[in-house]
């Protein structure tokens, strides 16, 4: 269906059939702002390696966790393994007339429901009556129901670190152009998903964007995390630029600033308006455990022709594998320093598909001009979202075109550590190289 990048190639062409060729925009085509001076950067990208590498990885997820829980322990409670989901609830998926009439009959009550339309499928929330655990109403809707799909409302989190130091005011002395978010997209645009918390448009690497929202009512709740990977998939500032500058982003807030934001109800719904907009590629840079209802939702989407490109996450080698990215309809991405490293926290496997640029490079940081340093998984999935997104515009077999392009990095052939290896290495911004062009 796609075509591929070229990572070794300046500038990163596409190579379309029968010669034609598909190019990653200009950097810029459209008025963009002057980089200042930069402030000096004294900390080495070894120091931002180091300052955000974790030691200890899969108890740093757990400690983070572990807060969430406390802080929100009247919102959120723990599966058996551990994971983070919404109090007494059960998602249900198109569960039948006779199944919710038994759940009804064990004293179960409908918290919600909601018609994922474009995806043929029913979100049902079922909460637990008084005194009975998530875990204890899971096991008995399965048992009221076998063949049903039942799960926890699982928690999401992002699979990155938080920008940190600062690159400052790409906007000082000039103005950008900007689409307006209800405008219609343009026909030949390509179109990218994003699932995450929600981006900061006033960001000068956003304003020009071409970006349709959902989610939050129709309220804008700007978000580091949601901020610095929209503008690895579409961002654009002199130089600066995203995967895919040219693209329309259809983002989708899940978080919306609430505890409980992040939920497999609120990812689905997001699938499900992706689904209904025809978008071909979408991200999701974030991780959690498997959940029987996302699995099938991803299934559907995958067997519908949708590329699904996520985040293998940051617990480390030895942690067990996070979801979505471990689907195997999934597309995990990994990532690697500038000396093309694989990062020591990546989550490893037999599902890793590509490995692309995760840190010694720069994002845009909400609630400011600036951009900053970032390190994670979740900073590479975007830049491999946004080539593929540019190919699937072009009708060819992006994955398998990109499969041939990738740099092998690992043992020959596919393995758990680079998959079928490197992409996406261009389009690494260096705060380093970006602070010494600024000062010459």
């Amino acid at each position: 269906m796609l075509l591929q990048s070229s990572a070794a190639a300046a500038l990163l062409a596409l190579a379309l059939p029968a010669g034609a060729q598909l190019r990653l925009p200009q950097v810029p085509q459209v008025p963009v702002p002057n980089l200042p001076a930069v402030r000096d950067l004294t900390e080495s990208a070894q120091r931002v390696r180091e300052t955000l590498a974790p030691r200890d990885l899969i108890g740093l997820r757990a400690r983070t966790i572990r807060d969430l829980l406390q802080r929100h322990g009247d919102a959120l409670e723990a599966d058996p393994a551990g994971a983070p989901a919404v109090r007494g609830e059960v998602v249900a998926l198109s569960p039948s007339a006779a199944a919710l009439a038994a759940a009804r009959a064990e004293g179960f009550t409908v918290a919600r429901e909601e018609t994922l339309e474009g995806l043929d499928e029913r979100a049902v929330v079922l909460r637990a009556p008084a005194g009975m655990t998530a875990a204890q109403a899971l096991q008995r809707l399965r048992a009221i129901d076998p063949h049903g799909t039942y799960d926890f409302n699982h928690l999401y989190l992002g699979g990155g670190a938080t920008p940190a130091g600062r690159v400052p005011s790409l906007s000082k002395g000039a103005a950008e152009t900007s689409t307006p978010s209800n405008a219609p997209a343009q026909p030949q645009r390509p179109k990218l998903g994003l699932i995450d918390s929600g981006v900061d448009l006033r960001h000068p690497a956003l304003r020009h964007a071409d970006v349709r929202s959902f989610g939050c009512g129709g309220k804008r709740v700007p978000s580091a995390h949601g901020t610095a990977v929209a503008s690895l998939l579409v961002g654009r500032a002199r130089r600066f630029a995203g995967a895919a500058p040219g693209a329309a982003l259809y983002a989708a807030d899940i978080y919306c600033g609430e505890p409980t934001g992040g939920a497999a109800t609120q990812l689905l719904a997001a699938f499900a308006w992706l689904a209904r907009e025809r978008v071909p590629v979408i991200n999701v840079s974030l991780v959690g455990p498997p959940n029987a209802a996302l699995e099938r939702v991803v299934k559907t989407l995958a067997a519908r022709g949708h590329l699904i490109v996520a985040a293998v996450g940051n617990d480390g080698p030895a942690a067990p594998p996070l979801y979505p990215a471990a689907y195997p309809e999934v597309i995990a991405v990994t990532g690697v320093d500038a000396r093309d490293r694989v990062l020591p926290e990546a989550g490893r496997g037999p599902h890793v598909a590509f490995a692309a640029p995760g840190a010694d490079m720069l994002v845009a940081v909400s609630g400011s001009d600036d951009l900053a340093p970032a390190r994670g998984t979740s900073y590479a999935a975007p830049l491999v979202a946004g080539l593929l997104a540019l190919a699937a515009s072009g009708g060819a077999d992006a994955v398998a075109l990109l499969k041939r392009d990738a740099i092998d990095l690992g043992p020959p052939g596919r393995d758990p550590i680079y998959g079928h290896g490197l992409v996406a290495q261009a389009l690494r911004v260096d705060p380093i190289a970006l602070r010494d062009a600024v000062a010459r």
